[in-house]
C-alpha cells in the first residue's frame, strides 16, 4: 500500500500508537490502514451419501475439484454467502445448513467456513466459474484433483464422520 484511501496522502509501515502489528498509516490524516484475514464460505452439499463438488473454471487451480464456496461479501451472512456461492458456481439449491469446519490458513491469510448442506434436488449444472459439477461417493472423490487443502481436509473430516454418521463442528489449523 502505498497511498491512504481516505486522503490519498502517502503511507507508511509502522506500528501505531497503543498497538502491537505494523499497519499502513498515513502520515497526513493519521487514518490507520488494517489489513484483515479473506474469508472463503461454502458447502459440502450432500444428496444421500454423495457429495456435490466443482470443476474449477477459474484461476487459481483451473480444472481442479473444489466445494462451491467463495468471497464473504460486505453486508452479508455467512449462511447467506454460502447459499449464493452454492447457486453461483453449481445452480444447486442447498437447505439445512449446519456449520461443519473452519479451516485456518493465517500463511495467506484466509479462512474457510465451510457447512454441511442437504442439495434439494438434482437440477443442478456448472455456473461460470465452474466446468462441469458432478457428485461423487466417498471412493469416487477424485484426490489428486483437488484444489485446495482446505478443501482436502474438509472432505476427509466428513468421509470419517459419514462413517460414524456424526458430524461435529471442528476447527482446523492449516500451516501454523
Amino acid at each position: 500500500m502505498n497511498f491512504c484511501t481516505q486522503c490519498s496522502a502517502k503511507v507508511t509501515l509502522r506500528i501505531p500508537e497503543g498497538d502491537g502489528r505494523p499497519r499502513f498509516v498515513c502520515d497526513s490524516c493519521g487514518a490507520i490502514h488494517y489489513e484483515n484475514p479473506k474469508m472463503v464460505v461454502g458447502t459440502l452439499p450432500v444428496m444421500d451419501d454423495t457429495i456435490l463438488l466443482c470443476r474449477r473454471a477459474i484461476e487459481p487451480r483451473r480444472n481442479m475439484w473444489t466445494l462451491p464456496a467463495g468471497w464473504l461479501e460486505n453486508g452479508e451472512t455467512l449462511s447467506d454467502c454460502a447459499v449464493r456461492e452454492t447457486l453461483e458456481e453449481a445452480w444447486a439449491q442447498v437447505a439445512d445448513l449446519q456449520p461443519y469446519v473452519l479451516v485456518n490458513l493465517p500463511f495467506i491469510n484466509q479462512l474457510y467456513f465451510i457447512y454441511r448442506a442437504r442439495l434439494i434436488n438434482d437440477d443442478f449444472h456448472s455456473g461460470s466459474e465452474s466446468l462441469e459439477v458432478k457428485l461423487f461417493s466417498p471412493a469416487e472423490i477424485p484426490w489428486d484433483e483437488l484444489a485446495f487443502s482446505a478443501i482436502s481436509e474438509t472432505l476427509k473430516w466428513y468421509c470419517k464422520d459419514l462413517e460414524k454418521a456424526a458430524f461435529p463442528f471442528r476447527v482446523v489449523d492449516i500451516g501454523i
